[in-house]
């Protein structure tokens, strides 16, 4: 099982980590774009967010893929910077 988490990448990555990554990655408008869900566009905060995250699977997953992404793109752009 331990073999199973230490490939996880979101092993121990809280959904309010993620929400915070993503909030300071995109900013609360252009995350409303992506993912467009109410709580992201109208009057949007980390604890409405998070209350509608946590009871809404479909939205949650949307979420995890784009952290998901997030991460392999500064991955990648720190990839870049390291061979020039």
């Amino acid at each position: 099982m331990s073999n199973q988490q230490a490939n996880n990448p979101l092993h121990g990555v809280t959904l309010e980590m993620m929400l915070n990554h993503l909030v300071a990655y995109f900013g609360w408008n252009q995350l409303g774009q992506l993912i467009d869900i109410r709580c992201f566009n109208f009057d949007p905060s980390i604890k409405s967010s998070l209350a509608f995250l946590r009871k809404t699977p479909w939205a949650r997953q949307k979420v995890e893929e784009l952290y998901l992404k997030t991460l392999v793109d500064i991955e990648r752009k720190s990839n870049i910077h390291e061979t020039k």
